[in-house]
């Protein structure tokens, strides 16, 4: 269904209506995270027998045989649904990240639901997830339905699925500003002057749209300095760059966890039910261990542990989370990483209290550096992150500090691993994507599509003195060549059948390329890899290696053109030339 003419003219020529559209997915985005937070906290009530309004990871203590057979039972449900959603759509659920750097913005709604649903219900089973996934699949299948039944530009559509995820995001943590960076590091995957209004303008529709509905979520209630002396900045590098590392040691982990499962040949029906009974067993020494530990990042933050306390909390929250989504549980890791790195802080702060050279700071203040710093190795983004801290502390000499170990983290991860958590897995899938910016259209530019079909061809055994008087010298600069079968031999250049001379000599004999080619669903970046590794300044393309049918000749020149020109194409229309 599309909407009517008018209006899809309307914000196809006018920026004040797209400005609108993004407002009314910011409002659907925000509506979307009420739901699925109260679907959640039902669940919870229910299952673990909370009182009215209780976190499940805040919680002192679940009863044991709820904390194990509620996860188990519902990794069986969710393991089932997933065996037989998989034979009826046996396809990839597409991500925000996957679509816009992929699809120009095109991701299914029906997809997005199935990913909300099954999010939903793995953290209200108890499952060690974030809840993240569920908020900006939804958000972004809100806004990319909507952008395409008015038939939005590709550029835009993007715009507007960063929109819906920022408003998403925002809402969850009643954070506007985290919520449009999010949007425009994360699925965006560029800062533009041309798209930063219509991603502010959803995070902020989508953030006070959960503001009226549920209140929105509380600000980090934990004791920090009101300024951060600059002897204590060493510190919060080191911390940086533990941070860092450490998200790389998660992510490995998660990876492991499913290659383990995978090799073990376990079903993929009960690989949750196992994932399930870990996080339930972990779930009996401590609820800390299960759900997404927001509830428990914000009960906790200040509270000082002693230090050994601290440490069993974060490994025991480590490997639940590792075996949750290793499992197959529905989730990510952007909520479980910012208690896991409160509780790293923590832990960081504990061993800096044995160094007599250290500046005394209060556990909070290295608990609030932590939680940005691993958030940002395991899902990147650090203005992101340090927008989350600036707004949820309203410190901001803290922010400063968080910026800097922010950063610090992130370059730590890019130099040792390259990944964030999301294309990290779509590496393992054999996606090459490093980021959102949008690289789709050079799955578009393909070789059928450049190359030129193939006019005058010679046979391979003809002389060349027949050559040289069927193809003049400067007629053409190169000639494609056949065999008897009509298959592809190779390429011959003229003017060297005009410096060879001789009775007796073929066009054999001239032969260059034999064994290299195009094929027509090669990727520009692929023929021009191609063209470099055989020097060549032209290739034949052909209908595949076995039959070597000859379709058209592709020139380097030309194709280099065309991707020049697209590049310029795409960096306008992000810049909003």
């Amino acid at each position: 269904m599309h909407a009517p003419q008018i209006l899809r003219a309307l914000v196809r020529a006018d920026e004040i209506w797209l400005a609108i559209l993004s407002a009314a997915v910011g409002v659907l985005s925000g509506v979307g995270v009420v739901i699925i937070n109260a679907i959640t906290q039902i669940m919870h009530e229910r299952l673990f027998a909370l009182p009215s309004g209780q976190g499940l990871s805040e919680s002192v203590h679940i009863a044991p045989l709820r904390a194990f057979l509620v996860p188990v039972l519902g990794g069986t449900v969710l393991g089932v649904s997933m065996w037989a959603l998989a034979r009826l759509r046996p396809r990839n659920l597409v991500d925000p990240v996957e679509a816009n750097a992929l699809y120009g913005g095109r991701v299914s709604l029906n997809d997005s639901l199935i990913v909300a649903a099954q999010t939903a219900w793995s953290n209200g089973v108890g499952a060690s997830v974030g809840m993240e996934a569920g908020y900006a699949q939804l958000g972004a299948g809100i806004a990319s339905r909507l952008g395409r039944s008015f038939r939005l530009r590709r550029n835009d559509l993007r715009v507007l699925v960063g929109c819906g995820t920022a408003a998403a995001i925002g809402g969850a943590f009643n954070a506007p500003l985290c919520g449009a960076f999010y949007g425009i590091e994360l699925i965006i995957g560029i800062y533009s002057i041309a798209t930063l209004p219509f991603v502010v303008i959803a995070a902020l529709a989508g953030t006070l749209t959960v503001q009226i509905i549920s209140g929105g979520t509380a600000p980090l209630l934990v004791t920090l300095p009101a300024d951060v002396p600059n002897a204590a900045y060493a510190a919060v590098l080191v911390e940086g760059v533990a941070c860092g590392l450490a998200g790389i040691a998660i992510m490995r982990g998660v990876t492991a966890i499913e290659g383990l499962f995978r090799r073990s040949g376990i079903p993929l029906w009960a690989r949750p039910v196992l994932g399930g009974a870990v996080a339930g067993l972990l779930g009996c020494i401590t609820p800390k261990a299960m759900s997404s530990g927001h509830s428990a990042l914000h009960a906790d933050i200040n509270i000082a542990y002693p230090f050994l306390a601290v440490l069993g909390f974060l490994l025991i929250k480590s490997v639940a989370s590792a075996f949750s989504i290793g499992s197959g549980f529905r989730g990510g890791l952007f909520f479980a990483s910012l208690f896991l790195g409160a509780l790293f802080g923590k832990v960081f702060a504990g061993v800096l209290t044995v160094l007599p050279f250290v500046t005394p700071m209060p556990s909070g203040f290295y608990a609030v550096v932590g939680m940005s710093a691993l958030a940002v190795a395991v899902v990147g983004g650090p203005m992101t992150m340090t927008f989350l801290a600036l707004e949820s502390t309203q410190n901001f000499g803290v922010t400063m500090a968080v910026l800097a170990a922010s950063i610090v983290s992130a370059i730590t991860v890019r130099r040792l691993f390259g990944y964030s958590f999301a294309t990290w897995r779509f590496h393992l899938r054999g996606e090459q994507i490093r980021s959102a910016v949008d690289v789709g259209w050079i799955q578009s530019l393909t070789v059928g599509r450049m190359m030129r079909r193939a006019t005058a061809m010679v046979h391979q055994g003809m002389t060349l003195v027949s050559f040289r008087a069927e193809v003049p010298l400067g007629s053409t600069q190169r000639v494609i060549v056949t065999d008897a079968e009509a298959a592809y031999a190779g390429i011959a250049y003229p003017a060297e059948a005009f410096a060879i001379t001789g009775e007796g000599r073929t066009v054999r004999d001239i032969l260059h390329h034999q064994e290299h080619f195009l094929l027509p669903a090669m990727t520009v970046k692929e023929a021009l890899a191609a063209f470099e590794a055989a020097e060549a300044d032209a290739l034949a393309v052909l209908d595949g290696p076995d039959t070597r049918n000859v379709l058209g000749l592709l020139t380097e020149q030309y194709a280099l053109r065309r991707y020049n020109e697209e590049l310029d194409r795409r960096r306008r229309e992000m810049s909003g030339e």
